[in-house]
């Protein structure tokens, strides 16, 4: 497609020749050159940006020849230039959890624009768009060689509302592409075939131009492409719905802390212990906002399948990217995935060119570094409930039960004698032994805290790394040999992220392995990572239940918050795949993997984690044989044809969308009915009711749950009342396109805990009586009065994933105001994307300092009239005995083009009226 280049005041354009033809770049060491400034000690991940600025520059009506220099200064000050910038992503990635509703977004604003005397083929993605179809598959069916194929076509019965108005998207918009059901998680698919790292467009001029690969992307782990030193990281859906419309995104130029990693893994450690070391190190130090950037000799040793798990969870250290430079490993990955050679050699020829190659002298200035000898990596697990809960393997078990001792509210610490009334008699010293059991009907076993009931190979974070997957297979096969079996309880399933696995797997004989252990394959797509593990025997949930026992589950993913995995299971783990189908074969988490036998024998000898653990030269050598460029090229040959099922979609060729009446799938939102050509003003709050009082590490999976709800919930309810049986609910997620079930879904994680209500867990709230009652309840309760509502939180407020329902269910809810004492990077914005505005508390005081209870009414003051990003502003807190008191809040408005998004009621709007005006 074609690009608008800028003006390129500094002459900056220069061409260079690869694959026997000539391109043009726009040229790092021609600005130097031209005076603009020093860029040579820029950090890669910078340089990029840099180069997005020099190829975009257009006399300071978007970017200026100032915004340039700052780059240089960026260095000159230690790594720290905090100025204002527009942004220009090559393109825009999506998974159809977040994708359908973003296609709502488009479709709805085709109509906004038809009812403002627009046109609507104005509303078309003006950067490339490729939706994948990962998100929807669930595990009904497991542990056998029919489970794949059942749980596709149980996909397509509830998805096929879904399907049909992506498939209308695909013809209707411009530049969109999608990626049907069956293929893989984006990410992965993005990784092995989508990115090229360097990529190639013609200009307005019909002139064919190379530049970085950059993308954003609707899905926080959009940073595992970092891996492939391709620029991205994830946005909410309503920031990439305005960069597909051709908007810059408006951000400060980031500080980079450079991660130096030294050394080599030894025996027995994975790609995964050293990611959760990384998450916990980064997590440790706090780089919210702030580009991480991977360094040292250690990276000569590490393969990109490496590179690319740590560089997905860079949502998990809380950065903005993780990024690694191009060196001679992103060629070789290039290789063995299937791209072209001439792609390969422009790559190589680009990057020295430009000053983008890692070469053995790259050392960069840095905001700040931190250091990691690879050598001292050990088997770890994260858990029981956030990717920064690092254990290492040889204290899991010790470190389970202080967690279950804290469920049960025991004292661990108290001394034996202490106990001794509960304890043997004859004054043997008693044991403090908090966990409980509870028999399952129908079984001879019981469970008790600790149980694993679910244990997946899952997640793009692990399956995309051939490493640790052949690594998977070995275990299971010489677990196989010595007769172990997984344990009856536990609910098995392998949900690769992408085709390629499954071809290098049969190609290593392995898959008739994992099948013998229950590791059959389910899907291709998410699954248990996003909350799609199904549910688990009836039997089993019941006995949890009766029991109130801590289930666990382990998963080779990325995200454990609470309530995400399963509703039956409290404690979730996150580990290598190896390291899953040992537990599975434990089936407790009480069993200390380093010293416990894991089994026995037919013979009834104990079997040991190292007696079926393979070696790092068994691995390599599998991978070597099995992970082929001609496997690549045969799986990607036709990724966007689909099977038989997505071919037999039907759907029309309408400009604007006939939305179905009797869909509960898929709905025309509300935001652009009856809105004004102008935008409004930004005004004070006054009287507003606090909805929630929330505490820290609130994720946005606590404020928009992705997984299943139940009939006795506001969102079951509506679907009740419209004949929908609870076997059709689907989730939440797969309902993002009904902002009715969204609405209803917002703050109803059943684990959240609003601070209002004394031993109250889910979403609830005080309605207007006093009484309690859901929280959609109570805001329509408080809508109807006309009354403003309020959220209060701690730290980290809207941590986890780049969920735009997380900001779009609040603004429905009639929030205006979310007031916390920091918030995650995507969060932040979304809520400022949708016209809710974000505060913090400053001078130390927060909810608690404050005494709120919820009783109070919130007003803030100083919105209104000329309102500058980051001003501090009052507020006013009115207690039911009528006294107030003022404190002092950090408008998180961080820009002054957030400042009109705020005005025009969100991005959405503000690009709309501008495309109207247009034409």
């Amino acid at each position: 497609m074609t690009i608008q280049v800028g003006q390129d005041t500094a002459r900056t354009r220069r061409e260079i020749a690869s694959g026997g033809k000539t391109l043009a770049y726009y040229s790092i060491p021609a600005a130097q050159e031209a005076g603009l400034g020093d860029f040579s000690r820029l950090p890669a991940s910078l340089k990029v940006v840099l180069e997005n600025m020099l190829r975009f520059e257009d006399g300071g009506r978007t970017v200026s020849v100032d915004d340039i220099k700052a780059f240089a200064e960026w260095a000159t000050n230690g790594g720290r230039n905090p100025r204002e910038i527009a942004y220009r992503p090559a393109r825009v990635l999506m998974q159809d959890f977040t994708g359908v509703p973003a296609v709502v977004d488009l479709a709805a604003m085709r109509d906004g624009i038809v009812a403002l005397g627009g046109d609507p083929k104005k509303i078309n993605p003006l950067n490339p768009v490729d939706l994948v179809i990962d998100h929807s598959v669930m595990i009904d069916e497991f542990g056998n060689p029919r489970a794949f194929r059942v749980n596709v076509e149980r996909e397509y019965e509830r998805n096929i509302e879904r399907y049909t108005f992506l498939k209308w998207g695909q013809k209707a918009f411009d530049n969109f592409r999608v990626v049907p059901p069956g293929t893989g998680i984006c990410h992965q698919v993005n990784l092995e075939y989508l990115a090229q790292t360097v990529w190639t467009d013609t200009d307005q001029n019909g002139v064919e131009v190379a530049y970085p690969d950059t993308l954003v992307g609707t899905d926080s782990h959009t940073t595992m492409i970092n891996g492939l030193a391709v620029l991205g990281w994830g946005v909410g859906g309503i920031e990439a719905e305005a960069a597909m419309l051709g908007q810059p995104i408006s951000m400060l130029i980031p500080e980079v802390v450079g991660f130096e990693l030294t050394g080599e893994m030894v025996e027995g450690a994975t790609a995964t212990d050293l990611v959760l070391k990384v998450v916990k190190m980064l997590r440790d130090k706090g780089v919210v906002g702030k580009f991480v950037e991977f360094f040292g000799e250690g990276l000569d040793r590490l393969p990109l399948a490496d590179r690319a798990t740590i560089a997905n969870m860079a949502p998990e250290y809380g950065a903005t990217c993780g990024f690694f430079p191009i060196d001679d490993e992103t060629l070789r990955y290039l290789r063995v995935t299937g791209r072209s050679e001439e792609r390969i050699a422009l790559v190589e020829a680009y990057a020295k060119e430009n000053g983008l190659w890692r070469g053995p002298d790259y050392r960069p200035v840095y905001t700040d570094t931190l250091h990691l000898d690879m050598s001292e990596i050990v088997p770890a697990i994260s858990g029981p409930k956030r990717p920064q809960d690092y254990v290492p393997l040889d204290r899991a078990a010790e470190e389970f039960l202080q967690v279950v001792a804290d469920y049960r509210g025991v004292d661990m610490s108290l001394p034996a004698k202490d106990m001794a009334a509960e304890g043997p008699a004859g004054g043997a010293p008693a044991v403090i032994d908090p966990r409980k059991s509870q028999p399952v009907k129908g079984q001879d076993y019981a469970l008790r805290d600790g149980s694993i009931v679910i244990a997946s190979i899952t997640s793009c974070t692990n399956t995309s790394n051939p490493y640790v997957m052949i690594g998977a297979g070995l275990v299971a096969r010489k677990a196989r040999e010595r007769g172990l079996t997984r344990k009856p309880w536990v609910k098995t399933s392998l949900a690769p992220g992408s085709q390629v696995v499954s071809e290098y797997l049969e190609a290593a004989g392995l898959q008739q392995d994992l099948d013998a252990l229950g590791f059959n394959l389910v899907g291709y797509g998410c699954t248990t990572c996003i909350g799609n593990s199904g549910p688990i025997a009836p039997e089993l949930s019941e006995a949890i239940a009766e029991g109130e026992l801590m289930a666990v589950s382990v998963l080779s993913g990325n995200r454990n918050f609470e309530g995400r995995i399963s509703p039956d299971v409290r404690a979730n783990y996150l580990a290598s795949p190896p390291l899953v189908v040992a537990y599975a074969i434990a089936g407790d988490m009480n069993v200390d993997l380093t010293r416990d036998p894991i089994g026995h024998d037919p013979e009834g000898k104990p079997v040991y984690l190292k007696d079926i653990w393979p070696s790092t030269q068994e691995i390599a050598e599998l991978v070597e044989k099995t992970v082929t460029r001609e496997a690549f090229q045969k799986k990607y040959a036709d990724v966007f044809k689909g099977d038989e099922k997505w071919q037999s979609v039907q759907t029309t060729d309408s400009l604007t969308y006939d939305w179905p009446p009797e869909s509960t799938y898929i709905r025309n939102p509300p935001y652009f009915q009856g809105m004004s050509p102008e935008p409004g003003v930004i005004s004070d709050v006054e009287g507003a009711r606090i909805l929630a009082i929330l505490g820290d590490m609130v994720t946005t999976d606590h404020i928009s749950p992705a997984g299943s709800f139940k009939p006795d919930t506001p969102a079951g309810k509506y679907l009740l009342e419209r004949g929908v049986q609870p076997r059709d609910f689907n989730s939440y997620g797969s309902r993002r396109g009904n902002h009715e079930v969204m609405m209803r879904g917002t703050f109803a994680n059943i684990r959240i805990r609003n601070e209002m209500l004394t031993g109250v867990e889910g979403g609830f709230t005080k309605g207007p009586d006093g009484q309690v009652v859901p929280i959609f309840d109570a805001a329509m309760a408080w809508k109807e009065r006309g009354v403003p509502l309020v959220v209060i939180a701690g730290e980290q407020y809207g941590a986890g994933s780049s969920r735009d329902w997380a900001a779009k269910g609040t603004a429905l809810l009639g929030v205006k105001a979310v007031i916390a004492e920091s918030f995650e990077r995507i969060h932040r914005s979304n809520l400022v994307g949708m016209g809710v505005i974000p505060f913090e508390f400053m001078n130390g005081q927060n909810r608690k300092s404050l005494g709120l209870t919820g009783d109070e009414t919130i007003s803030i003051r100083g919105l209104a009239g000329d309102l500058r990003p980051q001003q501090t502003v009052k507020g006013v807190i009115g207690r039911p005995d009528g006294s107030t008191e003022e404190f002092d809040l950090r408008c998180r408005i961080d820009t002054e083009v957030e400042i009109d998004y705020v005005r025009n009621g969100g991005v959405l709007h503000y690009v709309l009226r501008g495309l109207a005006r247009a034409s």
